[in-house]
Parts: structure tokens; C-alpha cells; sequence
């Protein structure tokens, strides 16, 4: 059998090998692989989930790369099923048109394009020639299906020679969320720069470090995310691949995010006060000593201790427990958190999901209309990004005498007397 996932001994950003374990989350399971069957016999893969710090750059990093083939070959996540994400994605077309302005038939092409959600939003916007690029088969196929042109590959040499030569250069190119996926960040940039005009721009959103240190946000955090970026870290890496980056905008996604706006280093747009803000903030947060790190995981450690003596207790009261959320953050709060033992089931309105067994302590997925046929006394929200939706279409849960316990911003149980 093929190893499931390798180990690489430098940063993926500058190469140096200064590396230290500084947030050890241990062994998980790899989060989307939800079976169909509750059978514990067959031996399944954990894999290190451990962010290490670079001392050279300050970039934080999982080492431990689970094989692309594996991780992506069965893929669930699709941006259209999340209205808080499309909303975001038809803002941001808008910003980036903002920043540039691009002629109707300029081309647009979007690395990890997923379902294509993001360029559906410039083709609303009159910029009808675009190209999505992303390896995930099942969702690019969904998205060729809604008249997405979709190149089904990953973004490296091959695929940008391609590129330029059926559809020409890239007037934008956006990458979201795609920094923190590859584990190659040199060969995609590079890549990336080869299908890019001159006078165009590349646009990334990536999870911000600076966001994840403050609020602790351990769901950000699974084998799909490879990297956790600062303004700082990718300014100097950026530099190295003859790109220059000229605004940031921080934004509410995932928990904290920022959109990075690049350019040749010859390019026309002018350098916006927005980099040497966040470069300020960073240094002010000491997102460049190792220290801070190290403080998040005492406060994580803390943390996991609060969530387990709450569940013991639960469970010692003879009171049933499940939890709501079969998305990726919640293999690794799970995991982490040390709980899935405790858990009857998960919840989640995922039908994708539903009937399916979860990574690592195989809890059967069930709709949410099992909340009021099976009655479970708590129902812990794994999916802590929307918990307050949650919380507020389910209000029917806690006037029946149900209670949520919420994990972020704080532990906290909602509909306690």
C-alpha cells in the first residue's frame, strides 16, 4: 500500500530547516473521510496534526503532508452550499474589480475554483471569460455542468503551459484558501506567475495567523491546511518569486482572514498603507517569536481540560450528548478535545453527509430533524463557525429543555436554567 502522507524536514515558504514543534495536536484522522460503514476493524490513518514554526521567517506549517491523491479524492466541501461564503465571494469580485479594471473579454482564472462559485460572481458582473482550475473531479465536474470552464488539475508548469496556450494570459488570477492547501507554495507560484499579464493582478485569501493565535481558533486547524499565514511570512516569500505585494484587507471569514493583492514587481498599482499596518500589528502581537506560539498551546491545553471535564460530567449524569457539525473542524476538536468517545452521534444538514460514519470514532451523521425525534439532553456545536445560526434555528431544541454548548469564543452552555 502507498504511504498515506510523507514528512518534509523545511519550510515550505524560505527552505530553511530551523524548524520547532510548537502546537503538538498529536495524531488525528485525515477529517473528510467519512465511511459508510461503522466497522472498527479495518485499520484507519492518523496522521500527525502537529504546526511546527520556522525561526527564519516565522512561518507555521504542518510537516506532515497527507498524499493529494488521498486527501482530495473524495472532497465534500462546496462553496455554494455555504449562503455566508457566496455572499462573501460576490463582495469580493466587486473589490477585486475595484482594484483593476479589466476589459469584458480580459481573461479571469480562479485556482481551486471548487463549484465554481466565485466566477459565477464576475460573470455577473459582465466578465463572462473565465477559467476555474481544480483537481477535486465530483465538484469541478459540477461546476462544467453550470457553465464553468474548468480545468480539472492541479496549478503547476504543466497546467499553466496549457493555459496560455488555449486561453492566453490572466488578467486576475485568485487563489482562496488554496496557500494554506499546497504543499509546493513555490511550484503553484510560480505557475501561477507564468499564466499571469504583465499589468495583471494575482489575489489569495488566506487564513490569518494573526486571527488564529488571538482566538485560539483549533478548527481552522486539519490536514488540509498545510499552512498558517502571516502578512510577514508571504511578503518575504512573495519577494523571492518576483512578486510584490501592494494591499491586504482583514476579513471575518474562517474566523479571520486576509485578501493579498500582488503584482509583478514592476507593476503598475502603488503600494496601499494597508501591508505596513498589518506588518505593525504583527510584530506588536509578536507573531514573530516562537513564544507566542507556545502560549497558544497552554491556553489550548487549558481549554481541552475545561471541555473534557464538562463531558465527563455530562456523560456521568446519565445524560445523552451529540454533537452538531460534520465538517472538517470537527474531526480535530474531536480528536484533540479527546470527546468523540462520549458523543452518541453528530448532526449535520449536510445530506452528503447523512447516513455516513465519522473519521476516527465512527459516529453515525443524522439530519437535524433527529434533534427533536431522539432528544439528546446536549448537543455540542462542532461546527463553531455557525454557531449562532445554529443556536437561533433551533430555538425549539432549548424551549423543549435542550442545551447547546458552545466551544468558541468561549465554552459556554446556552439553555441552562
Amino acid at each position: 500500500m502507498k504511504q498515506a502522507f510523507y514528512t518534509r524536514d523545511n519550510c515550505r515558504l524560505c527552505g530553511s530547516t530551523n524548524l520547532e514543534v510548537v502546537i503538538p495536536l498529536g495524531l488525528s484522522p485525515v477529517s473528510e473521510k467519512y465511511t459508510t460503514t461503522s466497522n472498527t476493524s479495518k485499520q484507519e490513518i492518523k496522521v500527525p496534526l502537529d504546526l511546527y514554526f520556522c525561526h527564519d521567517c516565522s512561518h507555521v506549517q504542518l510537516i506532515h503532508i497527507v498524499e493529494a491523491d488521498f486527501l482530495w479524492s473524495d472532497f465534500t466541501f462546496k462553496t455554494a452550499n455555504n449562503p455566508q461564503l457566496v455572499k462573501h465571494f460576490e463582495d469580493y469580485a466587486n473589490r477585486v474589480l475595484a482594484i483593476i479594471d479589466i476589459k469584458e473579454n480580459d481573461l479571469i482564472v480562479d485556482v481551486g475554483s471548487n463549484d465554481g462559485t466565485l466566477l459565477k460572481c464576475f460573470q455577473q458582473l459582465g466578465k463572462m471569460n473565465v477559467l476555474g482550475v481544480d483537481p477535486a473531479q465530483e465538484i469541478a465536474a459540477e461546476a462544467i455542468a453550470n457553465s464553468i470552464t474548468t480545468k480539472i488539475d492541479f496549478m503547476n508548469h504543466h497546467t499553466a503551459e496549457d493555459i496560455v496556450l488555449n486561453y492566453g494570459k490572466a488578467k486576475i488570477v485568485t487563489a482562496n484558501n488554496v496557500y494554506a492547501h499546497a504543499d509546493d507554495l513555490s511550484e503553484m507560484t510560480q505557475a501561477i506567475k507564468e499564466i499571469l499579464d504583465q499589468n495583471g493582478i494575482f489575489v489569495f485569501e488566506v487564513s490569518y495567523l494573526l486571527d488564529v493565535v488571538d482566538k485560539m481558533l483549533i478548527g481552522t486547524i486539519f490536514h488540509e491546511h498545510l499552512s498558517y499565514h502571516s502578512v510577514s511570512s508571504l511578503q518575504m516569500f512573495l519577494e523571492k518569486q518576483g512578486l510584490h505585494l501592494f494591499h491586504v484587507e482583514r476579513g471575518s471569514e474562517q474566523g479571520g482572514s486576509f485578501i493579498g493583492y500582488a503584482q509583478y514587481k514592476d507593476g503598475k498599482q502603488a503600494e496601499r498603507s494597508s501591508v505596513k499596518e498589518l506588518l505593525e500589528l504583527e510584530k506588536k502581537y509578536g507573531l514573530n517569536k516562537v513564544e507566542t506560539l507556545h502560549y497558544m498551546f497552554h491556553r489550548l491545553e487549558a481549554v481541552k481540560a475545561d471541555v473534557l471535564k464538562l463531558v465527563t460530567q455530562i456523560k456521568q449524569s446519565a445524560k445523552s450528548i451529540a454533537g452538531f457539525g460534520a465538517a472538517r473542524a470537527g474531526t480535530t476538536l474531536l480528536s484533540y478535545f479527546q470527546i468523540g468517545q462520549y458523543m452518541d452521534y453528530l448532526i449535520d444538514d449536510n445530506v452528503s453527509k447523512q447516513g455516513k460514519f465519522s473519521p476516527g470514532d465512527k459516529l453515525e451523521v443524522l439530519p437535524s430533524s433527529n434533534i427533536y425525534e431522539k432528544k439528546p439532553d446536549y448537543l455540542l456545536i462542532l461546527a463553531w463557525i455557525h454557531a449562532d445560526n445554529i443556536i437561533k434555528q433551533h430555538q425549539l431544541f432549548i424551549d423543549q429543555g435542550g442545551r447547546f454548548v458552545r466551544l468558541f469564543p468561549e465554552i459556554e452552555v446556552v439553555g441552562q436554567e
